[in-house]
């Protein structure tokens, strides 16, 4: 036997199960084949029983990504006066420990006022409090504006890391372990999915660089989807009602949430049981959140009515007009023909943008609530959180993260199929929608590492659809963002249009969000025919 037989035989003995991860169902479900890197790494893990090892190791890759992101800038640094959403949390985890209840939505509103639901108020509250214990002065009522120790930067930086330990990372876990059981796939599969929904670049730029919370609020409409999913009913109306008291911007997903168990309280037969139970334990949520804050207000019931008044304007703020900066949806993009905002009132394009959303929005609760079919909730869920980023009132860009979830999920619930390439795909031109943001926090090293190592990982470069329209869509945005890219570093934009840049990333975004939203249909009609 010559040496590069014994060779060729010792590496089968040695590394036997990559052979056979070349053809196996999971190794096609995410990536492009063994060969991607993250399916080399986990390659040692496929004999075992149990994926726990594998699934800790996928928890800490994505905990180091955190980290790392977590050492550069955020928003607002070094910026005043009003700096930016790193002193907005810090600011409501000031007033809300200093300033009883019923003064959190009525302090100061000039400056970053709260204008979040009281679940993040008491979010709040709870660091605000701990993070006193370790330093008074990082909260100290007015004196402690524009704080930039870096000892508080760390101190914050780990809440949202503890936070997303606690709730979101959890609620990943729990909704693939469904899907690998649902779906009887491979254990490794659990790992694989794993990693490609929590290395997702654009939550963690927004969180651990930018700096927000939207973990929190992601994670608790989450963990209402696989409790949905799992027939908890009650339980998974609980968590959604925590998400919206968390963040308003959870109203994307209550739409199809509602069809789909307004459908399984009619079909296949009504049972009023069931819906009395839901409406209860949505009344009842409602009540116990809302009570600390309503029952301080004092005044009696004009006071009470006075504080729930004041929150529902705060946390739907329409007097700030159709939108502040440039996002990728319709009205922005329209605007660069039609100026809108010049031609018409600000009621009259509260209106437009309701019609529009509910337009958009509206095929997915039918279908939904005819066919409330499990493998069709998700595609609902991401239909209508399309159709509300896209036409909606007052869109931040920092919203796109909520269609991102629900099409993220789908990497674990349809494995093996051409629905990965256009969810890498429209993953990577989210993350492009926030270069503007980004590059205005100093994020830009964090931006190109960060998405060029999740593609890396996944496989996902030269994974394509095997449509010819598909790749050709794909190859063009990809081709678009490449030549923006270049030229916002190396060309000046005319003075009379000094936005240029970012008006081409906004119109090349909403070009491919909209196209995603009708392919997005297309699945979520698929899924509603079927008979599972």
């Amino acid at each position: 036997m010559s040496p590069a037989e014994v060779s060729a035989k010792a590496d089968t003995k040695v590394r036997p199960e990559i052979s056979s991860l070349k053809s196996s169902p999971e190794s096609q479900a995410i990536g492009t084949g063994y060969e991607t890197p993250l399916s080399v790494f986990l390659s040692p893990f496929k004999a075992a029983r149990t994926q726990w090892v594998a699934r800790r190791v996928i928890i800490m890759i994505s905990l180091l990504f955190r980290f790392g992101v977590g050492l550069g800038p955020y928003s607002g640094f070094n910026d005043p006066p009003m700096y930016g959403d790193f002193e907005a949390q810090r600011h409501w985890m000031e007033i809300t420990y200093h300033l009883p209840m019923s003064e959190w939505y009525w302090y100061d509103l000039q400056y970053w006022g709260l204008d979040y639901p009281p679940l993040t108020a008491y979010h709040s509250w709870l660091l605000g409090a701990l993070g006193s214990k370790f330093e008074p002065s990082w909260f100290e009522l007015v004196t402690s504006r524009g704080c930039e120790d870096i000892n508080l930067k760390s101190y914050l930086r780990s809440t949202v890391l503890i936070s997303e330990l606690l709730i979101y990372i959890p609620a990943v876990s729990m909704f693939v372990r469904w899907t690998v059981e649902n779906q009887k796939l491979s254990p490794l599969h659990h790992s694989i999915a794993s990693a490609a929904i929590l290395l997702q670049p654009a939550l963690i730029l927004i969180d651990h660089g930018h700096f927000q919370y939207n973990a929190v609020m992601l994670g608790l409409a989450l963990l209402a989807i696989t409790n949905i999913l799992n027939d908890r009913l009650v339980v998974g109306s609980v968590f959604f009602v925590l998400s919206l008291f968390f963040k308003q911007m959870a109203l994307y997903y209550a739409i199809p949430i509602f069809a789909y168990l307004l459908g399984g309280c009619i079909f296949p037969r009504l049972n009023l049981l069931r819906f009395i139970s839901l409406a209860l334990s949505v009344l009842v949520t409602f009540a116990l959140v809302l009570a600390p804050i309503i029952v301080t207000s004092g005044g009696g019931a004009t006071g009470a009515y006075d504080q729930g008044l004041q929150i529902m304007i705060r946390i739907f703020p329409f007097a700030r007009g159709l939108w502040e900066d440039k996002v990728a949806n319709f009205w922005c993009t329209l605007n660069i023909v039609v100026k809108v905002k010049q031609i018409y009132s600000a009621d009259t394009l509260q209106r437009f943008s309701l019609l529009a959303t509910l337009v958009s929005v509206l095929p997915a609760f039918f279908m939904l609530s005819v066919y409330p079919r499990r493998k069709a909730l998700i595609w609902g869920v991401s239909a209508t959180a399309w159709g509300f980023f896209l036409f909606s009132f007052q869109v931040h860009e920092k919203s796109i993260l909520l269609p991102l979830l629900p099409v993220t999920l789908q990497l674990a619930a349809e494995p093996g199929t051409n629905t990965q390439s256009y969810i890498y795909w429209i993953n990577n031109v989210a993350v492009f929608s926030l270069w503007p943001l980004l590059k205005r926090d100093g994020l830009v090293l964090q931006y190109f590492a960060v998405s060029f190592l999740y593609n890396w990982l996944m496989g996902s470069f030269t994974k394509l659809p095997d449509a010819l329209l598909g790749k050709f869509i794909i190859i063009l945005s990809y081709s678009g963002i490449a030549v923006l890219h270049i030229a916002e570093f190396f060309i000046e934009p005319p003075v009379q249009y000094p936005d240029l840049w970012v008006v081409g990333n906004s119109t090349l975004c909403f070009g491919c969000f909209a196209l995603f939203l009708l392919w997005n249909y297309a699945q979520l009609y698929r899924a509603c025919r079927a008979k599972a």
